[in-house]
């Protein structure tokens, strides 16, 4: 499981893809967050990263499924994934090998924005910031990421293309994290069904973990997508 872990890790870094990821991550924050009008922090006028971990989602769930897109996809149309099978893993360890090393390469591109933190610190007139706040939105965060990787590595499973791929991907992530959401506020809901609907979606406990109050249901509801999502590409790779 740690020698494919460590293949897809090197494949991934071993071209300017795995950097070109990280830079771009951190560019598009920091404009947004120092930069452009109406969204940088000098604008707002609160020491608070609020407006980063807003953002975030939206960037993740196209980059996610950039990175994953690969993963299965090219392994069935190049036809070395049957090479795969023939080593002595299950296809349990095939699969993690896979989403561990996506999990790796998004700690690589959100720890860099750690100094994030310690600008806004720097720039807070007294010198402090929520710190609790802040660890609990990394933690929804990277919860959040580790979702997006299992339904990239899922869809991805679904086809030898790794541009359909990426579109299913981006397409099921947008739909689960904004699209419950999005249904909730319709009118035939509010006042009975909405708080529920809501729930189901993924914006809503990312929101709750984000307060820096780790609840429990929150963990339990990502842990479980996560697992869903594996289970279903692991019948899928048996399939084939």
């Amino acid at each position: 499981m740690w020698s494919i872990c460590k293949k897809e890790l090197q494949q991934f870094f071993g071209n300017l893809t795995g950097y070109i990821s990280i830079i771009l991550f951190l560019v598009v924050n920091g404009l947004f967050l120092f930069v452009l009008k109406d969204s940088n922090l000098f604008d707002f006028g609160y020491a608070t990263l609020d407006k980063f971990f807003e953002l975030a989602p939206w960037i993740l769930v196209f980059l996610v499924p950039a990175i994953t897109m690969r993963s299965l996809s090219e392994e069935f149309k190049t036809g070395t994934f049957e090479i795969l099978k023939t080593k002595p893993l299950s296809q349990w360890q095939i699969l993690l090998g896979k989403y561990f090393s996506v999990l790796l390469v998004l700690i690589f591109i959100i720890v860099p924005t750690f100094i994030y933190v310690f600008t806004i610190q720097k720039l807070s007139a007294t010198g402090t910031i929520d710190g609790g706040g802040i660890v609990g939105s990394y933690i929804g965060l990277f919860l959040l990421a580790a979702v997006f990787a299992a339904i990239g590595l899922c869809c991805s499973g679904f086809s030898n293309n790794a541009v359909i791929a990426f579109l299913i991907s981006v397409f099921a992530c947008l739909l689960l994290y904004f699209g419950f959401n999005a249904v909730s506020r319709l009118p035939i809901f509010q006042g009975s069904a909405d708080y529920y609907i809501e729930m189901a979606g993924i914006d809503f406990h990312y929101r709750s973990v984000s307060r820096g109050l780790l609840d429990s249901r929150d963990v339990v509801y990502f842990l479980s997508l996560i697992f869903l999502f594996l289970l279903i590409t692991v019948k899928r790779i048996a399939r084939r």
